[in-house]
This record gives structure tokens, C-alpha cells and sequence, in this order.
């Protein structure tokens, strides 16, 4: 599957944004998708994720009641809404594709990437 991130931009301290992430092909709703980011200097991190049917999210600690993933199976997207954003949450954005059946966090486990998308945070 081929995706393809987008809405990132320069954001207030406790503003708003949504990033979307379309993926291409006829078996999008065969995968658990996943948003992780990756900041300067920084290793990538796991963010949200969200099993085959949308049924049951998870998310990092750190973005945990500000941030809320989802998924549209019939557009073939899946979503980033992130509210209260701070500083610490500038990185480069990326969603992904895994098809295990568990609840990963792990880079290793998402097979296809998107390209990313910027999201600056400014105080």
C-alpha cells in the first residue's frame, strides 16, 4: 500500500490541527495504521494507532487525550486530529501501514511508509 501524509503546517502553542494520510489500492482496511513522528536529533516514536475497523485506538502516553486517530475505510484514509498542541510536539509526521494483528508501537512493524508531513509548533 502506498500512502501519502498531508495537512501539516506552523501552529500556536495550543492551537489545532488535522493531518490526514491517503493510501492508494483496494486493501486499505486489510491494515492496522499508524502515526509516529520524528524530531531533530530525535529517534522516530510511536504516536497513535488504530486496528482494521477503527473499533480500538491506542496511543503514546504523551499525546494521550489531545490527539485522536481514525479512519474513513471507504475513502481510504486515516486521521490525525490533534488538539492542545506545545512545542515538544514539533517533528516530522509520518503514517504507516501494519499488517500484524497486535497492538504495535514498533517502526519495525509497519512495513509501508508514508513521506511525512512538518508540523511546527511555535510558543
Amino acid at each position: 500500500v502506498q500512502l501519502q501524509a498531508s495537512g501539516g503546517g506552523l501552529v500556536q502553542a495550543g492551537g489545532s490541527l488535522r493531518l490526514s494520510c491517503a493510501a492508494s489500492g483496494r486493501t486499505f482496511s486489510m491494515y492496522r495504521m499508524g502515526w509516529f513522528r520524528q524530531a531533530p536529533g530525535k529517534e522516530r516514536e510511536f504516536v497513535a494507532g488504530i486496528n482494521r475497523s477503527g473499533g480500538n485506538t491506542y496511543y503514546a502516553d504523551s499525546v494521550k487525550g489531545r490527539f485522536t486517530i481514525s479512519r474513513d475505510n471507504a475513502k481510504n484514509t486515516v486521521y490525525l486530529q490533534m488538539n492542545s498542541l506545545k512545542p515538544a510536539d514539533t517533528a516530522v509526521y509520518y503514517c504507516a501501514a501494519s499488517g500484524t494483528f497486535y497492538s504495535s508501537r514498533a517502526p519495525a512493524d509497519f512495513g509501508s511508509w508514508g513521506q511525512g508531513t512538518q508540523v511546527t509548533v511555535s510558543s
